[in-house]
């Protein structure tokens, strides 16, 4: 199957839910975008295709160096923006015991 019929989603990847930092963040992801429904297996009943270009992920340092590998390949692509990522308050174990505390103690 020729690349040029297909399309693509650049994106960058959120953090993972086990993740508290922002690290293996910063990377660009180029996904194909499957070109049609999935079929129905007869024999096994299972969900299939033959599209492999499915199974592939790329990634870049970069959006531009994602967007220039789209462009070179003729790959129609779609980039999504980052969600706006807040920022980490610094925890402290010590002000569990402040006096001053704003909020009660809750044990």
């Amino acid at each position: 199957m020729s690349l040029v019929k297909t399309s693509a989603r650049i994106f960058q990847p959120p953090r993972s839910a086990m993740q508290s930092g922002r690290a293996n963040t910063h990377e660009w992801v180029l996904v194909f975008t499957p070109p049609g429904r999935p079929r129905l297996d007869p024999l096994t009943g299972w969900i299939g295709s033959g599209e492999t270009t499915k199974q592939l992920r790329l990634v870049f340092p970069t959006r531009e160096a994602a967007m220039a590998y789209a462009k070179a390949q003729g790959i129609a692509y779609e980039v999504e923006e980052p969600a706006r990522a807040r920022p980490i308050k610094p925890k402290v174990y010590a002000d569990n015991f402040r006096t001053n505390r704003p909020d009660n103690w809750t044990h």
